[in-house]
C-alpha cells in the first residue's frame, strides 16, 4: 500500500526466509522473538526488526519511525496482491476487467503487468488513503 517492495513470507522453515533475505538485501520485520536470535540475524548479515506491539496500527508507526520510511514511500505504486510496480491503464482497455458502475465514474485506472488486477480510486483507494495518514502522524496520546 505505501509502495514498497515488500514480501509476504508464510511458509514455516524460517531458514528459507533468512536466504531469501540474504539473496534479495531485505530486512525481515517480525514479532518471532527466536527468529531474532539466529545468527544471521546477531552477526548482522540478516537485518530484522523485533515489532514489540500486537496492535498494527502502532506496528506501522514503529516501522516507519526505526526505517525512516515517512517522507519516502510512494503510495498505491505496487500491486497489492503480488508486489509487481502498477503501470497506467487506457480506460479503453479495461472496460471489460471492471464493474460497469466503476467504468462509468472511474476516469484513471492503474494495471498490475504481472497478475492482471486493476486498481482505481473508488472508496477502498479513500479509506487506504485515512490509513496511511494515520500511520504517519503522531500518536495523540504520548504513551501510544
Amino acid at each position: 500500500m505505501m509502495g514498497y517492495d515488500a514480501l509476504l513470507f508464510s511458509e514455516p522453515d524460517d531458514g528459507q526466509m533468512v536466504k531469501i533475505a540474504l539473496a534479495q538485501g531485505r530486512t525481515v520485520i517480525t514479532r518471532d522473538t527466536g527468529f531474532m536470535q539466529r545468527r544471521a540475524v546477531t552477526s548482522g548479515r540478516v537485518q530484522a526488526l523485533l515489532l514489540k506491539d500486537s496492535e498494527p496500527l502502532k506496528q506501522m508507526r514503529d516501522i516507519i519511525g526505526i526505517l525512516h520510511l515517512s517522507n519516502e514511500y510512494k503510495p498505491f505504486t505496487r500491486c497489492l496482491e503480488c508486489n509487481t510496480e502498477l503501470h497506467y491503464a487506457e480506460k479503453t482497455g479495461i472496460a471489460q476487467m471492471v464493474p460497469p458502475r466503476v467504468f462509468e465514474k472511474q476516469e484513471q485506472y492503474m494495471a498490475c503487468p504481472l497478475c492482471g488486477r486493476i486498481f482505481w480510486r473508488g472508496t477502498h483507494w479513500q479509506a487506504m488513503k485515512k490509513k496511511l495518514y494515520d500511520f504517519s502522524r503522531p500518536p495523540e496520546n504520548p504513551g501510544e
